[in-house]
């Protein structure tokens, strides 16, 4: 077997193995999770997973990154199209959206990662990884910053506080890692118009008129 052939054998089992530990992440979480159950899940020996992740630690920390990493792919191409904010920021709001649908076992592991982060409950040295992680999550938050600052300029938006804003406006856009679940026959037409809605959602949030404080 040639040299780049065994790379991309190795490289399509690293893959293999993070897309089952995160499913099994995502319906057992981090402690009800082991590498015999990432294994069993596979199909393979818990030496597989060994040989590509040192431990249960390192491959949760690695499925976090790469939901992250899809989201940048997807989302970051975007951010610098030029032209007036709203267009833009709904194409950014509804590949994020499709992202949180059609990623959702990895983007339940961010999740589950940030509130440990949140909660502390982990080692010092996982610590440390998901500090750089929850870093990492943020700076793609930063991401819709610039067009909402231009669509608040532009007078399509209406907010105050910007982290207070992009907070809630996440909140929306994430909300399907936690009720969405494919149906049987499910189209790519009958996903994009469920994401749609969210997205309507938010937008109302970001352009409803606030009532003055008295």
């Amino acid at each position: 077997m040639s040299l780049g052939v065994r790379e991309q054998v190795a490289d399509s089992s690293r893959a293999d193995i993070l897309r089952a530990a995160a499913k099994c992440f995502m319906e057992r979480g981090y402690a009800g999770t082991s590498i015999d159950d990432v294994a069993r899940s596979l199909g393979a020996t818990k030496g597989r997973i060994y040989h590509h992740f040192p431990s249960k630690a390192d491959l949760f920390a690695e499925v976090f990154r790469a939901g992250m990493d899809m989201n940048y792919q997807a989302v970051e191409p975007l951010a610098d199209v030029p032209g007036p904010a709203l267009p833009r920021w709904r194409k950014m709001a509804m590949t994020h959206v499709l992202q949180m649908m059609v990623t959702k076992p990895f983007q339940r592991v961010v999740w589950i990662g940030v509130e440990m982060h949140l909660r502390g409950a982990t080692t010092p040295e996982q610590r440390d990884a998901l500090r750089e992680l929850i870093d990492y999550r943020s700076n793609y938050g930063n991401l819709f910053r610039a067009t909402l600052l231009q669509g608040r300029e532009e007078g399509v938006f209406e907010f105050g506080d910007m982290s207070i804003t992009n907070q809630l406006m996440f909140m929306t856009l994430n909300s399907p890692i936690f009720w969405y679940t494919p149906r049987v026959g499910e189209t790519r037409a009958d996903i994009e118009n469920i994401a749609s809605q969210v997205v309507d959602y938010a937008l109302g949030g970001l352009c409803g008129k606030r009532e003055k404080s008295r």
